[in-house]
């Protein structure tokens, strides 16, 4: 997520807890959350998808917001 640093995208999500729950637990992740914050506050959070998938606007609800995005091929 390198490529991101310094723009208004998201970075931050934990890498080792979703490995561990994908190896010790055999839960692989449909997307993962990631966030943006300032300072200690979070602004934006949005999923991550899986290869080839994109995280998708809903058209309903805040553009900040992860819950308002879908996984979809294109």
């Amino acid at each position: 997520m390198n490529h991101c640093m310094g723009g208004d995208g998201v970075t931050n999500f934990d890498p080792l807890d979703i490995l561990e729950r994908w190896v010790e637990q055999k839960k692989t992740p449909d997307r993962i959350v990631a966030s943006r914050t300032n300072g200690r506050v979070v602004v934006r959070t949005r999923p991550l998808c899986p290869y080839p998938q994109v995280a998708v606007y809903t058209g309903s609800g805040g553009t900040d917001e992860a819950a308002n995005f879908v996984c979809k091929a294109r």
